[in-house]
């Protein structure tokens, strides 16, 4: 904001409001977040979309969304939201491909996959269905694992277990962000390494991701909030996807888990945690 001329206390004032991952806390404080009349709300997590929208909360929204946000019901399309609501979606099913080819490039002993995700994530059947189709076209066996809650995942890794998985993909979103540092105890217990989307899983002890750079794309909402505080509607601001990606490889899970990082993919990584 400071780049585009916004100084705090100057000309903008920002208030933090920060609900400490509860939903209640959440929807009491967007009674508060209301009266206090702002001219724009950003939203940094699209579990905050939801409670807002269903609030009916009539000041432009900016957010983030790691899901599909037309199947979502955020925004009524991609190019033109119509609804007072615009920002930055992390949800591309074009960056499936590409996260299998560089698992199988370097687990090439890899034939077992198994799919976790959440299943409540707007556009999970979609990025399911394209998981699928490549996996298939790789060669490799896979089956989805559903969960939506700590329980849920616990019986799902259980399952993981006994289905004999050689490596797991999660999808970027609650599962990844909220359960990283689990899925990376178990994948260092039961040798089946996990992969996201989003640089934070590798950095909490995983083997792999590639996925947007998160605070490029953090950074592009400020635009939003400057373009809507000059004028301009958030119901024509398309929603943006990311334009930035990076390829994490966490070389010391790699080592605890007996995987030599071929030369190639060293060569290509935008950062490697030692």
């Amino acid at each position: 904001l400071r780049a585009l001329g916004w100084i705090e206390g100057q000309n903008v004032t920002v208030e933090l409001w920060w609900a400490d991952n509860s939903r209640e806390r959440l929807l009491q404080l967007i009674v508060e977040i209301v009266a206090s009349r702002p001219d724009v709300i950003v939203a940094n997590s699209g579990l905050a979309v939801r409670p807002l929208i269903d609030a009916g909360v009539s000041a432009p929204v900016v957010f983030v969304y790691s899901a599909d946000v037309v199947v979502g019901k955020v925004v009524e399309s991609w190019a033109r939201p119509g609804v007072n609501r615009t920002g930055v979606s992390f949800f591309s099913l074009d960056l499936v491909p590409k996260r299998l080819q560089l698992m199988r490039e370097l687990l090439p002993r890899m034939n077992r996959v198994a799919i976790i995700g959440w299943p409540p994530h707007a556009g999970e059947t979609l990025e399911l269905e394209a998981v699928r189709t490549s996996a298939d076209r790789l060669g490799l066996q896979h089956q989805y694992f559903g969960a939506s809650s700590a329980t849920e995942l616990d019986a799902a890794l259980d399952q993981i277990t006994r289905w004999k998985a050689d490596a797991m993909l999660v999808f970027g979103g609650m599962i990844a962000s909220t359960y990283a540092d689990r899925l990376a105890s178990f994948a260092a217990r039961h040798r089946i390494p996990a992969v996201s989307a989003w640089a934070p899983f590798a950095e909490k002890g995983n083997l792999m991701t590639y996925g947007p750079v998160l605070n490029e794309s953090f950074g592009r909402l400020a635009n939003f909030v400057d373009r809507i505080l000059k004028g301009a509607k958030a119901a024509e601001l398309p929603v943006e996807l990311p334009t930035k990606f990076e390829l994490v490889i966490n070389m010391k899970a790699a080592k605890a888990l007996g995987i030599d990082v071929p030369k190639s993919m060293l060569l290509r990584a935008d950062r490697l945690i030692e």
